[in-house]
C-alpha cells in the first residue's frame, strides 16, 4: 500500500506527529505535574473540592448572622451612651441658663441680709427657702474675704500693695458656680496678705 491510500499506517518517525506534540513538552509537563505542591493540585480539582456541606454552609451562615447582631447591639449601646450624655448636657444647659437668671435675686436678698432687713419676718423664711432649694441643685459661693485671689474666678475693682501676696479683700459681688460649671465671677477688691512671719 502507498501512503496515499486510507487506512495506511503512519510510519513511526513521520513528522506530523512530532509536530503536533513535542516529546519535550510532554517530559516538561510530566515533570511539572509530579513536582506541583498539594494545594496547586487542589485549586487543579476545580470547585467541587472547596465546596461545604449543607452543615458548614449553615454554620457559616449562624456565624454571620451572629456577627452581625453583636456589631449593631455595639452601635446601638454607643447610640445609646451618646444620646444619654446629650440629654444630660442638655439638662445640665438649661439648668445653669435657670439658676443664671435668678442670681440677681440672690443679690438683693444679700444685701437685705446685710442689711438686717433677714433677721426674722416671713421674708427671712422665703429667703431661706430659696437658698436652700438652688444649693440642692448643686449651687455653690466663691469668693470670701481673705480668699486668695484667682483672675479666672475673682474681678478686682481695686487693687491696693505691690501684689507680692494678693487676697480678697471686700467682695462686692458674690461668684457662683453649678457643679463645676463657672456661672459668674466674683467682683472684688484685692488687697495684700500680711506676711505670716512678720509677727514672729
Amino acid at each position: 500500500m502507498t501512503a496515499d491510500q486510507p487506512g495506511t499506517p503512519e510510519e513511526p518517525g513521520d513528522p506530523v506527529d512530532l509536530g503536533e506534540v513535542n516529546p519535550e513538552d510532554v517530559s516538561a509537563a510530566a515533570e511539572a505535574a509530579a513536582n506541583a505542591e498539594p494545594a496547586e493540585a487542589g485549586e487543579a480539582d476545580g470547585p467541587a473540592a472547596t465546596e461545604l456541606t449543607p452543615e458548614e454552609a449553615q454554620s457559616a451562615k449562624e456565624a454571620e448572622l451572629l456577627a452581625d447582631l453583636q456589631r449593631l447591639q455595639a452601635e446601638y449601646a454607643n447610640y445609646r451612651r451618646r444620646a444619654d450624655r446629650e440629654r444630660q448636657g442638655a439638662v445640665e444647659t438649661g439648668k445653669a441658663t435657670l439658676i443664671s437668671s435668678l442670681l440677681p435675686v440672690l443679690d438683693d436678698l444679700d444685701r437685705a441680709r446685710a442689711h438686717g432687713d433677714l433677721e426674722a419676718g416671713p421674708l427671712r423664711g422665703v429667703a431661706d427657702k430659696i437658698v436652700d432649694t438652688l444649693k440642692s441643685q448643686g449651687l455653690n459661693t466663691f469668693g470670701a474675704q481673705g480668699d486668695a485671689f484667682d483672675p479666672a474666678l475673682h474681678e478686682a475693682v481695686q487693687h491696693d500693695g505691690d501684689g507680692a501676696n494678693p487676697v480678697i479683700g471686700d467682695v462686692y459681688r458674690q461668684g457662683y458656680r453649678l457643679g463645676e460649671r463657672l456661672l459668674r465671677t466674683a467682683m472684688v477688691t484685692v488687697t495684700d496678705a500680711a506676711d505670716a512671719d512678720a509677727g514672729s
